[in-house]
C-alpha cells in the first residue's frame, strides 16, 4: 500500500489520538504524547506493526497522542492509511 494523499484522523479529546499522514520519500514517524515516558516504546511498536503490515515502507507520520487505547491507535491509523491510498474514485 502506498500513501498517496494527505490525511488526518482522530481528534485533540483526551483518550483520543490524532493522526496526520502525508506523502515522503522517506519513513518518518514523529510521536507526541503526555505518557511519551511511559509509554512512548509500547507505542511506537503498535504504530511500526501496523505500517509493517499495510506494507507502508515511506510517508511522514505524525502521531499526537492524548492518552488513546491500544485499539483506538490500531484503529486511527488504519482508517488513515486507507484513506491515504484512496484515490477518491
Amino acid at each position: 500500500m502506498e500513501v498517496r494523499r494527505a490525511v488526518t484522523c482522530g481528534t485533540h479529546a483526551s483518550s483520543d489520538v490524532f493522526i496526520d499522514l502525508r506523502p515522503a520519500e522517506e519513513l518518518i514517524i514523529e510521536l507526541d504524547s503526555p505518557l511519551i515516558q511511559q509509554y512512548g516504546e509500547h507505542i511506537e511498536k503498535i504504530i511500526k506493526e501496523i505500517l509493517q503490515a499495510k506494507g507502508i515502507d515511506r510517508g511522514h507520520l505524525r502521531v499526537l497522542d492524548h492518552g488513546a487505547l491500544d485499539c483506538t491507535i490500531k484503529a486511527r491509523l488504519e482508517t488513515a492509511i486507507e484513506r491515504s491510498a484512496d484515490d477518491g474514485l
